[in-house]
C-alpha cells in the first residue's frame, strides 16, 4: 500500500479560460469531424426516405458545420496564442503548421463537397473533407500530448 504522504499532486487543474477554450475546440471538433461520419454512415437510411432528404440532411448538417468549423479556427488560434513559444520544439511548430493546412484543406473540400452538382463530385470530395478532418484531428491530438 502506498503512504498517503508520497501521493502529491504535481499538476494543477487549468484556468477556466484554459478549459472554456479546450472545451469550445473539442465540441467543435466533434460536430465538425463527427458529424461527417455519422452523416456518411446514416446516408443509406437517408436515402429511403425520399429524393429530397439527402439534400435537406445535408443543409440542415451544414447550418451545425460551419458555425463549428470556424470556432475550430478561432479556438485553434486561440489555443496558438496561449502556448509559450519558447516552451515547445521546433517539430511541434511543423507538425503545426501541417494540421493548420490540412485544417484549411478539410474545409476546402467540405465547401467544395456541398457546391459538387455530380455523384462523383460529391464521393471525392466528401471523402477527401472526411480524410483531412481526420488527419486533422489526430495532429491535434499530437499536438497537445
Amino acid at each position: 500500500m502506498v503512504s498517503p504522504t508520497l501521493l502529491v499532486a504535481t499538476t494543477q487543474l487549468p484556468s477556466i479560460a484554459t478549459g472554456i477554450r479546450i472545451s469550445l475546440h473539442v465540441l467543435a471538433a466533434a460536430i465538425f469531424v463527427g458529424g461527417q461520419f455519422t452523416v456518411a454512415g446514416l446516408l443509406g437510411t437517408i436515402r429511403g426516405f425520399g429524393d429530397g432528404a439527402t439534400k435537406a440532411v445535408a443543409h440542415a448538417f451544414g447550418r451545425l458545420q460551419w458555425p463549428a468549423y470556424f470556432i475550430l479556427i478561432l479556438t485553434g488560434f486561440w489555443n496558438v496564442a496561449a502556448i509559450h513559444s519558447g516552451t515547445t520544439s521546433h517539430s511541434w511548430f511543423v507538425v503545426l503548421s501541417i494540421k493548420i493546412a490540412v485544417a484549411l484543406l478539410a474545409g476546402l473540400f467540405a465547401y467544395l463537397h456541398q457546391r459538387s452538382r455530380s455523384r462523383a463530385q460529391l464521393a471525392a470530395f466528401g471523402g477527401l473533407a472526411g480524410i483531412a478532418s481526420l488527419i486533422a484531428l489526430i495532429l491535434g491530438a499530437l499536438l497537445s500530448a
